[in-house]
């Protein structure tokens, strides 16, 4: 008889297997494709956008929050542990080679999340509240023209959201925080864990507003300090980046299973590096996923498609810059396939990059690993308890329960940060699967409506 927890990590092996990698990607390529490529011709001009001061005010249209604090709500939840322990685990188990499968993943991921945030915005309500709700929920019940699928799917998508936001939106991240902080300075996890409860308490009460006001500073404030952090890693170890680079490229399209003077124990074929590259940039960027379309629907604005270029960006900081940052730091430190003095066994997860960030920065440098993760996993929690709420929402059919749902959500960090959580962690990537399902089922329904609105923003574009 097989125990729960190896059942459960059977089937998140399965629903995180070929196919749904394959679905994610092709779903990408297809929109990409039928979008006539306009969500890559035209990145360099959403960047700017993003950027731009406009961007961070309500002047043009109507929503809830800046499209700048929608932008960095919709990061709080991607950018997370996935940007430092993901990209070490996939580079431990797929070769330096997964980096370059991350890139491919994200440049198709782009469209994804294009996609899900205008639709989301454009079939978006306004609860009894006056506040927006929207999401691919909403995406499927009004705008698929057969009325019983998408009220299924939608049903469904919002279930696995409400069950994920608990799993990989907040036990999990909890313990991420708890256990690196622990470890690194000592700290008791009932103490981590109070803090972190008190803290998400205190910001999750006010709502998005307060959500996307602290997002808005958090966000950008810890992307810049860990890639800061990294760069210097990086330049520290500069001897080594050409050999690097060269050895990502190699193991990423080699053929036969290959290593590398600066691989150590670790020997990777091409397959092995797109596997965990593609599953791993998935996972971080959450394109395709649907969530980061929840805290679209809140976003100002007078377009459905201009907001959703600023949305997308977020796939390009979350793996094209910070991942980046992670993965080159770990290729050009030479501890990658070292064995870790403390356990006897190769260097892993956020082990892994604190000994790379180490060679330069010493000491320091596993303190700022720490205090990233736990930053990124905080800002995570609070992202999620948005995409929770809306869907928990959505299934009540009203927003009396919102309050409800902030309190319990807060107050399940403190179980998440002191419990061991290995079925947690299997559970709530299940969940995070069968959430990505219905939307992408969704995206490639209503492609052709895509596709016709971004080619007729094009004529507008301004």
């Amino acid at each position: 008889m097989l125990s729960i927890s190896k059942m459960v990590a059977q089937i998140d092996a399965f629903v995180w297997g070929p196919v749904m990698l394959v679905l994610l990607v092709g779903t990408g390529v297809l929109l990409t494709v039928r979008c006539n490529f306009l969500t890559w011709r035209n990145l360099p001009w959403a960047l700017k956008k993003t950027l731009s001061k406009e961007a961070r005010t309500k002047s043009r249209g109507t929503g809830d929050v800046s499209p700048f604090s929608a932008l960095t709500t919709a990061l709080a939840a991607t950018i997370g542990t996935g940007n430092i322990v993901g990209v070490a685990t996939a580079m431990v188990s797929g070769g330096a080679g997964a980096l370059v499968w991350m890139w491919i993943s994200a440049c198709f991921g782009l469209s994804s999340k294009f996609s899900e945030c205008m639709l989301a915005i454009k079939y978006r309500e306004v609860n009894e509240k006056g506040e927006m709700s929207g999401g691919p929920m909403y995406t499927m019940k009004k705008g698929l023209k057969n009325k019983k699928l998408g009220a299924v799917l939608g049903w469904l998508f919002a279930l696995f959201a409400v069950i994920a936001s608990f799993g990989i939106g907040n036990m999990t991240q909890g313990n991420s925080i708890a256990t690196s902080v622990h470890a690194t300075f000592g700290v008791s996890v009932t103490m981590v864990g109070v803090v972190i409860t008190v803290l998400a308490l205190l910001i999750i009460i006010g709502g998005i507003k307060t959500i996307s006001k602290v997002s808005s500073v958090v966000v950008p404030v810890m992307a810049i300090f860990y890639v800061a952090a990294g760069i210097i890693v990086i330049l520290g170890n500069i001897h080594n980046l050409p050999a690097g680079i060269a050895m990502i490229f190699k193991m990423a399209f080699s053929v036969k299973a290959v290593g590398g003077a600066l691989c150590g124990n670790i020997v990777a074929s091409m397959m092995n590096a797109a596997r965990y590259g593609v599953a791993r940039g998935c996972f971080s960027n959450e394109a395709g996923m649907g969530s980061a379309a929840i805290t679209a629907a809140a976003a100002t604005t007078d377009n459905p498609v201009r907001q959703a270029y600023i949305n997308m960006t977020g796939t390009f900081w979350d793996t094209i810059v910070v991942c980046t940052i992670t993965g080159l730091a770990i290729a050009s430190s030479g501890v990658l396939g070292q064995i870790d003095p403390s356990t006897g066994q190769l260097y892993v997860g956020s082990a892994l990059t604190i000994a790379a960030f180490s060679t330069v920065l010493g000491k320091a440098g596993g303190y700022l690993v720490t205090i990233g993760i736990a930053l990124f996993a905080f800002s995570t929690i609070l992202g999620w308890e948005y995409h929770g709420e809306k869907a928990f929402e959505y299934l009540m059919g009203t927003h009396k329960w919102n309050m409800i749902y902030r309190i319990v959500f807060s107050l399940v960090v403190y179980t998440g940060a002191t419990q061991t959580l290995e079925l947690v962690w299997n559970f709530s990537d299940i969940a995070n699967a069968l959430m990505a399902i219905p939307n992408l089922i969704c995206m490639i329904l209503m492609s052709g409506e895509i596709a016709k609105d971004v080619k007729e923003f094009q004529k507008i574009k301004s």
